[in-house]
């Protein structure tokens, strides 16, 4: 399918159905670009076909089968795009042996579609999304100093406690930076925290649906947590664009709006949504570090991050008017 001429080009972003490539996807057509997209299953119309109803989605945007597992998967999808965003990353479902269905596709499939970038001699820039949990889990966090870029989790501390997901994102990112390091590919990666905001896709993921059992008055899933950093889902996608645009970005960038304990979480939510059934604590799971993010590297180019408040205000109107919440008392106005 011929594209329609963006004036920024072609790029490819792969796991095109998913809470933050949709994001992405949609910042992108509205920049400008082409957008090639790669999905696992171009039958499952259900899953993409909200990509379709996004604006310029005619015109610039390509849907193609691609499998992470599979390698030369993503050759036809990469190959003539200036720049790509790889965001797909296994999906967190409960497993038999969750260290080997997760671990082995984050990383030999991050490796798959760098082998695939490495063919097109065109390609200026990768920017993949990594995430907070590659830097925050540590045996050795000082409080008084921020984790950064430099910062990378314990590999031997998310086998110790199991941690599946922070071990995925961190091996993952380490065997990009080697790939890219010896194929002469400029990789860039962006490491969001905890993603809130409104969902594209129909169908929620883990996090968003982690979020609604919140706001219905569920706290198991989010105990475990004891403090995390937040961040709204239009700013991630926001950065994966800026990093990718700005000649002098390289390296790792953290990308943060604000870092919360749970307690915190709570009460804000409880007295910025009353008529939903938040609980106003969390149940402790054991002595969490506490710790502060440093994100002056990404706001040092330019970057202003929404509130905590902007990103569950914006997050809690779109599942009502998705129907996963029910509509808020007449007597009180979407915010």
């Amino acid at each position: 399918m011929p594209l329609g001429g963006g004036v920024k080009g072609r790029v490819c972003v792969t796991g095109a159905s998913g809470f933050l490539a949709s994001w992405l996807i949609k910042r992108l057509l509205m920049s400008g670009y082409d957008v090639t997209a790669t999905v696992r299953d171009l039958r499952d119309e259900r899953k993409f076909e909200h990509l379709r109803k996004l604006e310029g989605a005619k015109e610039r945007l390509r849907l193609v089968k691609a499998d992470l597992m599979a390698e030369g998967s993503f050759d036809d999808a990469i190959m003539g795009c200036s720049g790509v965003f790889h965001t797909a990353s296994p999906v967190l479902k409960p497993s038999s042996n969750p260290k080997e269905e997760i671990l082995k596709p984050a990383i030999e499939g991050t490796v798959n579609v760098l082998r695939s970038c490495a063919k097109n001699k065109s390609l200026r820039r990768v920017v993949l999304t990594s995430s907070s949990s590659a830097v925050r889990v540590r045996e050795d966090i000082d409080p008084n100093i921020p984790l950064d870029d430099s910062s990378w989790s314990s590999i031997q501390l998310c086998e110790e406690l199991e941690i599946w997901y922070s071990l995925s994102k961190t091996l993952a990112e380490k065997a990009a930076w080697d790939f890219c390091a010896h194929n002469a590919i400029h990789l860039i990666t962006v490491l969001p925290s905890f993603i809130i905001g409104p969902s594209l896709p129909p169908q929620l993921c883990s996090t968003a649906s982690d979020v609604l059992g919140l706001l219905q008055g569920e706290t198991e899933k989010f105990g475990w947590h004891g403090r995390m950093g937040y961040v709204h889902i239009d700013d991630v996608a926001l950065c994966h664009i800026l990093v990718y645009e700005n000649e002098a970005a390289c390296g790792r960038y953290l990308c943060s709006s604000t870092v919360l304990d749970n307690h915190e979480l709570a009460a804000l939510l409880a007295t910025r949504f009353p008529w939903l059934p938040i609980p106003t604590r969390f149940e402790k799971h054991g002595d969490r570090p506490s710790y502060e993010l440093n994100t002056s590297k990404i706001r040092n180019l330019g970057f202003k991050f929404r509130s905590i408040q902007e990103m569950f205000d914006d997050c809690v109107l779109s599942l009502e008017q998705q129907g996963h919440l029910p509509p808020r008392p007449s007597n009180i106005t979407s915010t």
